[in-house]
């Protein structure tokens, strides 16, 4: 609140000093215009930057059961994960520290987890049933997929659930509400689509054999310019950028674009196997499931820092919410780690 009040103070002086200091009636008028728009800028630039400027202070939580946690995401004013295995595969928590354990109404590897329309929705590649949604993530239902590929990724914007495929003929499908699911198109010969993300107006997919496509919608989609034939595992959008990072890889294991079409490689602190990516506070961060620093940040999606994690955990994913991030690990005993930028 202080910074929008100087902003708008700063832009008045401003004003007045153009006008002069006794300003006519149609001064009057046009000054009235500016100081709204004046103050609808300084609204306008509210963006959470909590985490920008912190070195982030991470701790070890306990999970709610020894199970493969394989994604995990925020949305009903908790934090949810699935695993891919265990008698409860899915666990909540209202501040990403204390969890409780719940069933799934069908079990296998679910391993992409969103929120949207007032419902949580998970996909997987083996299970029998390919979707699963829950209003709440502690009571879930099975759903039919459009079609019986194997989903790898989903994500939720514009009221239109999203989710691609590694096999198939039509390896996306829509939804408007997380139930009914209709099957897409996308114009590539088969390619194993890893991850789908959203922003700056476009879903964007990435494939493990260096694909890009983009859609406005999750309907029509567009072939762009390949990248590099690497397994991209992780892609967010935030500070005006598109940023993805991979688990394999030669040299360039990170890569930014300023509008999901025109990629740059980018490097990343270490080799390792990144596994994951979440973007808030105005703050990029990766995480992995090997090498001596698990944890990469960055505050533009091009230059980053390495950091430790509090244990060499083999994490899967990662989110944030409520100036807070948290990831889970897949490794026994499983793991959650948290951040917070209070």
């Amino acid at each position: 609140m202080k910074k929008i009040f100087f902003t708008v103070l700063f832009s008045s002086v401003l004003i007045f000093s153009a006008i002069g200091c006794n300003p006519t009636k149609e001064n009057n008028d046009s000054l009235s215009l500016l100081l709204l728009g004046a103050l609808a800028s300084s609204s306008n630039s509210t963006e959470d930057l909590s985490c920008q400027n912190k070195t982030l202070n991470w701790t070890i939580q306990n999970s709610a059961a020894d199970n493969v946690w394989s994604a995990v995401t925020y949305g009903d004013n908790k934090f949810v994960a699935i695993a891919t295995n265990g008698a409860n595969p899915a666990m909540t928590s209202p501040d990403g520290i204390t969890w409780t354990a719940h069933p799934t109404s069908e079990g296998g590897s679910f391993i992409s987890l969103t929120y949207g329309n007032g419902l949580f929705v998970t996909v997987s590649p083996t299970a029998t049933v390919k979707v699963m949604s829950s209003p709440d993530g502690a009571t879930w239902t099975d759903r039919n997929a459009a079609v019986l590929n194997s989903w790898t990724s989903v994500t939720f914007a514009n009221g239109t659930f999203v989710a691609v495929s590694s096999n198939g003929a039509n390896q996306a499908m829509t939804s408007p509400d997380g139930i009914t699911w209709t099957s897409r198109t996308i114009p590539v010969a088969t390619t194993p689509w890893q991850i789908v993300t959203y922003g700056n107006g476009l879903f964007l997919a990435l494939s493990s054999s260096g694909k890009v496509v983009t859609s406005p919608d999750g309907i029509s989609w567009t072939e762009r310019n390949d990248v590099a034939n690497n397994i991209w595992t992780g892609a967010k959008y935030g500070n005006n950028i598109f940023v993805a990072v991979s688990g394999t890889g030669i040299g360039n294991r990170a890569m930014s674009s300023p509008d999901g079409i025109t990629w740059t490689p980018r490097a990343a602190t270490e080799a390792n196997t990144w596994t994951s990516l979440a973007y808030g506070g105005g703050l990029f961060v990766a995480i992995s499931q090997d090498g001596t620093n698990r944890i990469m940040t960055s505050t533009d999606g091009i230059n980053w820092k390495a950091q430790a994690a509090p244990e060499q955990k083999s994490w899967k994913s990662i989110t944030y919410a409520n100036k807070k991030f948290v990831a889970v690990s897949f490794d026994s005993p499983s793991k959650v780690m948290t951040a917070s930028c209070e």
